[in-house]
């Protein structure tokens, strides 16, 4: 008996003419496109127009996309700036903080010179000294405040002459010996001396502290004037110290006046001068006449 024949006849023709096909759909492509690449080679504005409608087409769709990459980009950097306001403003406080303080340095020295230029401007008429000399002692460590000169009456120093550094007034004469005196130093708290601020004439009394510093009383009681860094100088009043001789600074306003630092420092003073003493019409007193003189 024959055998059954299980294979359809159609399908291996169909199959064929399949394969076929897509060979020659593939060629026509790959011509077309050699074809198009020899147009583009030779003229490269051939499919602008094809080129610019699909740029077209596409523009909205990139317009989306940089809007929405826009606003990502500024949603962060929002947050950035919300998670880094602190520490922003807390430098940019500082920074100020820093600024003022500047400025108020500024302002002190602009008055400090100003002070220092008045100062200047007094000291411009100095006496005739009697006297130099070296401070060869003083009582630190006792409660009164005095000071031992290596000149006395031969070298025509008297009691009451002011004595005074390059730095101020250091104090006035209390006793004279032939060859020493003794000074009562402007922190002794029996020594109490005219005083005016330098900048506008504020008059007030410095009284001695032992701890080194002097209390300004103003004569005027109300609204309290001074502030730190206030020069004063003498006043002249009184026919003792000539006007204008540099004091004290003001270190700590008080309540009727303030504590004031002196220029001069006795510890840290060496040589002296002794002036002559001063009276209220700004004349020289008469000087004492040298031992065995007419």
């Amino acid at each position: 008996m024959a055998p059954t024949g299980s294979r359809r006849p159609g399908h291996s023709r169909r199959a064929q003419y399949g394969t076929f096909l897509n060979y020659s759909l593939a060629v026509a492509g790959a011509a077309a496109g050699g074809a198009l690449l020899l147009v583009v080679a030779s003229d490269a504005t051939a499919f602008s127009g094809l080129r610019g409608a699909a740029t077209d087409l596409a523009a909205p769709a990139g317009e989306v996309g940089a809007g929405a990459r826009a606003e990502s980009q500024g949603l962060l950097l929002t947050l950035g700036a919300y998670f880094t306001k602190g520490s922003r403003v807390a430098q940019l406080e500082r920074e100020v903080a820093q600024a003022r303080v500047r400025l108020v340095e500024a302002e002190a020295l602009h008055e400090e010179n100003r002070e220092l230029r008045a100062l200047l401007k007094l000291s411009q008429s100095d006496p005739k000294p009697i006297a130099s000399a070296r401070l060869i002692g003083s009582s630190a460590s006792s409660t009164r405040r005095y000071a031992t000169l290596g000149v006395g009456s031969l070298q025509g120093v008297a009691p009451g002459m002011p004595v005074v550094s390059p730095l101020g007034l250091v104090g006035r004469v209390l006793e004279v010996g032939r060859s020493s005196a003794r000074v009562l130093l402007i922190t002794d708290s029996q020594s109490i001396i005219p005083v005016r601020r330098a900048s506008d004439g504020t008059v007030a009394l410095a009284v001695g502290h032992p701890d080194g510093t002097v209390q300004l009383k103003l004569q005027s009681l109300g609204v309290n004037p001074l502030r730190a860094g206030d020069a004063f100088v003498t006043s002249g009043s009184g026919g003792l110290f000539r006007p204008g001789i540099p004091f004290a600074v003001v270190a700590r306003p008080t309540r009727d006046g303030a504590i004031a630092r002196p220029l001069s420092d006795p510890a840290a003073t060496d040589f002296v001068i002794v002036e002559p003493q001063w009276d209220e019409a700004g004349l020289d007193s008469t000087l004492p006449a040298p031992a065995g003189g007419q």
